[in-house]
């Protein structure tokens, strides 16, 4: 009796390792979750119906020679998550930073948010850190256009809500067609 308990418990320690994950496991599973997340929520918006708008962003980023071309998707999914428009950070960064080729090095921040002294350790997060507070301090408050947004944003610069207005109306301008272009 005393070895089929044994070897009971025996068996069940040797199962409940293999099921058993440490935490640095788990958080590293959570992470790349997170990061893919993104990408396949939006591609599941776009394939439910039409919608343009991360090609226009990629398409318009790329012909900036801006290195957050390849963030396009993050652009939209934070400003969808925090119901910002999506074309206001885009042009923003390309305003506050020549769409993030003119940064502190290492410092992610293609918004001048903070003074310019504020540094993200990833486009994403300052993307999501970015939208985000748009979202709380803006247009929770009722400042959701450019005009509207830029005496507190940019109070020095009389023009900057024009700028912004200007790049966003680019971007839509953008044409995009799903057939290939031979």
């Amino acid at each position: 009796m005393f070895k089929k308990i044994f070897f009971t418990n025996l068996v069940g320690f040797i199962f409940l390792g293999f099921l058993a994950k440490p935490q640095e496991a788990i958080a590293a599973g959570a992470q790349e979750a997170g990061a893919s997340a993104q990408a396949v929520f939006l591609e599941d918006k776009l394939e439910k119906s039409p919608d343009l708008r991360l090609a226009k962003l990629e398409d318009f980023l790329v012909a900036k020679a801006s290195p957050l071309a390849d963030y396009a998707v993050d652009f939209i999914f934070f400003a969808d998550q925090f119901n910002i428009d999506w074309r206001l950070l885009p042009a923003i960064a390309g305003i506050e930073s020549g769409f993030g080729k003119v940064i502190p090095a290492g410092s992610y921040n293609a918004y001048g948010w903070g003074n310019g002294k504020i540094y993200f350790s990833s486009w994403p997060e300052s993307i999501e850190v970015v939208s985000r507070a748009l979202s709380k301090k803006y247009y929770q408050k009722g400042l959701d256009t450019p005009e509207k947004i830029g005496p507190v944003y940019a109070p020095p610069s009389p023009d900057w809500a024009s700028k912004i207005r200007a790049i966003m109306n680019q971007i839509d301008q953008i044409e995009f067609s799903p057939e290939p272009k031979f």
